[in-house]
């Protein structure tokens, strides 16, 4: 057709030229100065497509926006599909459900306002379904050939083929020449891709189709529908179930979010409502008290003597989160991410059954082998349980690739390790610069880094902030590496392959992000030593002591470098998704546009690939999140309030790229969540650790409770004096007033002078003690919940049971009836040819 004949109808459609044969795939290119040789690869790869039954259209260059872009359609007929989804084992309807739903909750009026209208949220009918067969074909609900596949299904077996069609010639075979993969790396097509089924802002005018888009943008991506429930169904529908797993989990964890944010607001709200009983910090303010404690300089040379009352603003700050009410919401948080993890478990086991992927693993596992792996993998031997020849990778080169991808991570995890002590060495030389800002005299009033900031907290803020910078440095090099060795490593399956990157990526991930936390948390001012012989990082030459914890302790700079980081990680990538996926010219050229001159095929091809990898960015960027607020929660109350807040905007930002501004996803399935269920479980179990050595070693939640039950003063259990008591004294000839350092130490002049007192060790026994308590109780609580709560619920495993008894009574009868109407076809046809051979006797 002309450009003229074009433009008399619209080409903003899913359907070839004759609008009968709908578009499952497209694929496009370019003419350039390697032409011949590319073309002679379309060539022979279009021609191996028809050979399996395909169907092509192609639009010619003359007819796109820019006048250089080729579009080749492709259509899968009915026997492609039926012989594809045979293979496949894709699960299709025989009979409708006849299983009951289940009761509704008498309280579900209280959600209304969250609900979205029945048929968005369950746009399909509920099915009995089975693996497809071509050979029973009149065992399934087949009223339309055309749409008995829905377009999900459809490019998700066009795809399957694209992947393992070979582009080579009968006289010249290569084995490396196949698939559409390999066609886009070397620039033969630009790109590959099922389209939209309509524009997103508006229906489409043509009556067959779904409309699933415009409804998913009205219902789903726009975020002033932040409040509503996800529709969940026909995101599964429309991109894949790998997909809609994701979404479902993504909500799920926002949901279970708002539980843990109400506690840590709670939790805050008492360390400000208790803020003028803190009688430790009043001590420090104190002109009397903290005024006249003359402290021990910072720093070796350039440090002056300071006084106590110089911390009294990170005194109070530290209060606001190292309170009593912080114990109880450590352990709150242990037994909250057990039920996180339980409950999804069992939502999880819901959307399996719902989804019809209940047995879908054991079924597919062969069928996800990887393309990369059938080429590279040369040898074959027999698989003993198909019994036919099958590729494997021989024992000594999967061994020598898994030495070389181990020795690659370690190597990049050191790397983590130097620039994390490099950190350090900074936040040493760093301190010192700002504690030798205080040169007044002891007697004087001590001056301070700025207005409100003190030495420790101006060294913990510039110190994340170049911790962060370096986080972000670092991830972006090791992606690269992590893709690479796993590619050199030649999974098997694709399952295996994302399950062996999400696991370097997480090692690498964990170490990057957490070990900055780690340092501040464990091991920050617990080897300082004590005046006379300090502990020094490098050695008394290099002149860096280590670092010691401000008089309030640790956890208000623990609390400022997880704000930092966490804060800052999801700041840059929401900034990340706005700068890049605001791909404002896909739609407003497709807005500009009238229909009959900008086609469905090209506004798709101007909207943003989708990543082989973006599924797997989103996963890795919720599961570091969930480690800050379960791994240091006890420091920062405050951080599932700040992630339900991101997380509020993540699912609206995600659902409005997949829907606006990204090509349509090649439908994949997936069953779970794959191996970020291990991870978060691991996360899990090391979160209830951490925390409870948070509260012993970071906190001074235990040194101060031994001293009110303990050491107090008088018969009244108070806290005055306490501060008095954690300070240990120096005596220095030149300074009237005695001097003292944040340690229990004997005086000078004791006959074990500057050697730990008894109440140093009760208080080290009652943080032992209160680990081990802490630890128990919240495992104890966790595995009790886990036992109780089963992984699949009740009403799941019955509709499972029930479904299955009536898919085999199902196919009974109906083998039963196909075998009574061949018996009697038999039998027709021995008395129709009877008398014929009586009469010819």
């Amino acid at each position: 057709l002309s450009k003229n004949i074009m433009l008399n109808r619209s080409l903003d459609s899913v359907y070839f030229r004759d609008g009968a044969r709908r578009i499952d795939f497209v694929l496009s290119y370019v003419d350039d100065k390697d032409g011949d040789k590319k073309q002679e690869r379309r060539k022979a790869f279009e021609a191996s497509l028809e050979k399996v039954g395909l169907e092509l259209e192609l639009e010619d260059k003359s007819n796109s926006d820019d006048g250089k872009t080729y579009f080749l359609k492709v259509h899968a007929p009915w026997d492609v599909l039926a012989t594809y989804a045979d293979v496949l084992k894709v699960k299709v309807p025989f009979k409708a459900s006849d299983i009951p739903k289940a009761r509704q909750d008498p309280l579900s009026w209280v959600t209304l306002p969250f609900r979205l209208p029945e048929r968005i949220m369950r746009p399909e009918p509920d099915y009995f379904t089975s693996p497809f067969d071509k050979a029973k074909m009149d065992f399934f609900l087949i009223h339309d050939k055309e749409t008995f596949f829905p377009p999900s299904t459809r490019n998700r077996i066009v795809y399957y083929i694209l992947t393992r069609c070979p582009y080579y010639t009968d006289d010249c075979q290569e084995r490396d020449k196949t698939g559409i993969k390999r066609l886009l790396s070397n620039g033969t097509y630009t790109s590959a891709f099922p389209l939209h089924d309509c524009r997103y802002w508006k229906k489409a005018r043509e009556s067959r189709c779904e409309n699933e888009r415009h409804l998913l943008y009205k219902h789903w991506a726009r975020f002033l529908t932040f409040y509503k429930e996800q529709p969940l169904n026909l995101i599964r529908s429309y991109y894949g179930e790998k997909i809609g797993i994701y979404f479902a989990w993504l909500g799920f964890y926002t949901e279970m979010l708002f539980f843990a944010a109400v506690m840590g607001v709670i939790c805050f709200l008492y360390g400000v409502l208790s803020y003028e009983d803190n009688v430790s910090s009043k001590e420090i303010c104190d002109s009397k008290i903290g005024g006249i404690i003359v402290m021990c300089p910072l720093c070796d040379k350039k440090c002056s003597y300071w006084k106590l009352n110089s911390t009294c603003l990170s005194s109070w700050q530290s209060h606001l989160f190292d309170n009593e009410a912080t114990v109880f919401f450590a352990i709150f948080m242990g037994i909250w991410v057990t039920l996180f993890l339980e409950f999804w478990k069992r939502r999880q086991a819901r959307l399996e059954y719902e989804w019809d992927l209940v047995d879908f693993e054991e079924e597919q596992q062969q069928l996800q082998i990887r393309p990369e792996f059938e080429l590279k993998c040369t040898n074959r031997r027999l698989n003993r349980i198909t019994q036919e020849m099958e590729p494997f990778l021989p024992l000594p080169s999967k061994c020598a690739r898994f030495c070389l991808s181990g020795a690659t991570v370690l190597f990049w995890i050191c790397l983590i390790l130097a620039c994390i002590m490099g950190v350090i060495a900074y936040r040493l030389a760093v301190y010192a610069a700002f504690a030798s800002i205080m040169k007044d005299s002891p007697t004087n009033h001590i001056q301070l880094v700025g207005s409100l900031i003190t030495p420790q907290l101006a060294t913990s803020v510039t110190a994340s902030c170049i911790n962060f910078i370096l986080i972000l440095v670092l991830n972006f090099l090791y992606e690269h590496v992590a893709i690479w060795i796993t590619d050199m490593e030649i999974p098997k399956t694709h399952l295996e392959y994302e399950n062996k990157l999400t696991m370097k990526m997480f090692m690498f991930q964990f170490v990057n992000f957490y070990s900055s936390c780690f340092y501040v948390a464990f091991f920050k001012g617990k080897f300082v030593g004590h005046p006379g012989d300090y502990r020094y990082m490098f050695g008394r030459w290099s002149g860096l002591r280590n670092e010691e914890c401000d008089p309030g302790g640790c956890l208000i700079e623990l609390s400022t470098q997880l704000v930092i980081v966490m804060a800052g990680k999801q700041l840059v990538g929401n900034v990340q998704e706005a700068l890049l996926v605001r791909n404002w010219w896909g739609s407003r050229k497709a807005r500009k546009h009238p229909e009959k001159v900008y086609s469905r095929w090209e506004q798709d091809h101007d909207l943003l690939s989708f990543s082989q990898f973006g599924l797997f960015h989103e996963y890795l960027e919720m599961v570091i999140q969930f480690g800050f607020i379960t791994l240091f929660v006890a420091s920062f109350p405050l951080a599932p309030l700040l992630a339900l807040f991101n997380n509020i905007l993540e699912v609206r930002v995600d659902a409005w790229k997949f829907t606006t501004q990204y090509r349509r996803t090649v439908a994949a399935k997936a069953r779970n969540i794959g191996a970020w269920q291990e991870i978060l479980n691991v996360v899990a179990i090391l979160s209830v650790v951490t925390n409870a050595f948070i509260m012993a070693f970071t906190s001074d939640m235990i040194p101060r409770l031994v001293y009110l039950y303990a050491y107090h003063p008088g018969s009244e259990a108070t806290m005055r004096g306490y501060i008095n008591n954690s300070l240990s004294v120096y005596e220095i000839s030149q300074i009237p007033a005695p001097n003292r350092y944040r340690d229990y130490r004997y005086p000078p002049g004791h006959d074990r002078q500057y050697s730990h007192t008894m109440q140093f060790w009760h208080i080290l026994a009652a943080k032992l003690a209160f680990i081990i308590i802490m630890e128990h109780v919240v495992f104890v609580v966790k595995f009790f919940v886990a036992w109780l709560i089963p992984d699949v619920p009740s009403e799941v495993k019955a509709r499972v049971k029930r479904e299955r008894y009536l898919i085999q009574e199902y196919l009974h009868n109906y083998e039963v009836e196909r075998l009574k109407l061949q018996l009697s076809q038999s039998l027709c046809f021995s008395t129709e040819t009877a008398p014929d051979l009586s009469n010819h006797n």
